[in-house]
């Protein structure tokens, strides 16, 4: 079955880490860190809606300055999430710049920015480009067990984990995926086209079996248009199965609380990305340094019964020894 996210890690696991998640059926991508942007292209990144900022250390928030050049002048929201003071830290970007001609835009940038401050709570705030990127409507609101984007096809949740400064780890995670069956469209004599989206969309927001849909083709080609009830189409030509779930871990201490914070967001998962900055025989690092060693991410994964790993954020130091930092990974997750 054809998956509805496809996952690109843009950066090796040397550099700074970026996962680039993009929307297989629509023109749509999610961006995990900003740190060096520059390998991705531009129609890529001007597909991005949202941002999730793990923390504001250089190598993961950087190139933010890189993707707002690109978007300038365009209409569009872009939404960023982060870690207590990301709101701060965006206002203090936008502000390094000078705005004097922005007026002439006639298209306006909206730049959406909410900190996660506990599982349960959040502030946000809007930055405009027409009124020269003033910070204005900062509110705080609850959180619903960690769901910062919640939309009929997917959600996503973040908590709060320790690196001696707060720092968020990310769980996507598909409500649900839909599979159509073409040779049964094909069977029925029904025209692949936009409706079928329509058809998805219906099925995510649970609508009555009741609900008619409508059947057309493109440019007015193929079969006349006609209208079907859901509940009908449903039994037809779609299948229906559990979404995919994909976890992003960067940049925590290997601390009890962690640890269960890890286990209960990304219990599960299909794919997990993980940092494995050190090896456990430099496990004493690793502990100075408030990161993960490869066998504490493997036992994380472990815990959370991860069905496949990606190790990521390696120290340079293994550059000689990379498939031993993922041996490690693999070492730990095997049963006993």
């Amino acid at each position: 079955m054809r998956p509805s996210f496809q996952t690109h890690l843009l950066n090796g696991v040397f550099e700074d880490p970026v996962l680039f998640i993009d929307f297989v059926f629509e023109k749509r991508a999610l961006l995990f860190d900003a740190g060096n942007l520059r390998g991705l292209a531009t129609r890529k990144l001007l597909r991005v809606s949202d941002v999730m900022i793990s923390h504001a250390h250089m190598d993961h928030f950087s190139d933010f300055d890189w993707l707002l050049r690109l978007m300038l002048g365009r209409d569009k929201t872009l939404r960023v999430f982060g870690p207590s003071g990301v709101i701060q830290r965006v206002n203090h970007k936008l502000n390094a710049y000078s705005w004097n001609l922005v007026h002439n835009y006639s298209d306006d940038l909206v730049i959406e920015v909410t900190e996660v401050l506990a599982f349960d709570s959040a502030r946000r705030a809007r930055f405009t480009c027409r009124s020269g990127f003033h910070k204005h409507g900062e509110t705080t609101f609850e959180l619903d067990c960690g769901v910062i984007v919640e939309e009929p096809e997917f959600r996503v949740r973040a908590a709060v984990f320790e690196h001696d400064i707060a720092c968020l780890g990310y769980c996507l995670e598909e409500k649900q995926h839909v599979n159509i069956w073409k040779n049964r469209l094909e069977a029925l004599q029904l025209p692949v086209g936009p409706w079928l989206r329509d058809l998805k969309q219906a099925v995510f927001e649970s609508r009555s079996d009741e609900t008619l849909i409508r059947v057309w083709s493109p440019g007015g080609t193929g079969a006349p248009e006609r209208f079907l009830p859901l509940g009908m189409l449903k039994k037809q030509i779609l299948r229906t199965v559990p979404g995919q779930k994909i976890g992003y871990l960067v940049d925590v201490a290997y601390t009890e609380a962690n640890r269960r914070k890890a286990v209960m967001l990304f219990d599960g998962c299909d794919l997990l990305f993980i940092e494995c900055a050190f090896m456990q025989v430099h496990a004493d690092i690793a502990a100075r340094r408030n990161h993960l060693t490869a066998h504490q991410a493997g036992t994380i994964a472990k815990a959370a019964r991860a069905q496949q790993v990606i190790p990521i954020h390696f120290s340079p130091r293994y550059l000689d020894c990379q498939q031993a930092v993922c041996a490690e990974v693999e070492a730990a997750m095997r049963p006993l």
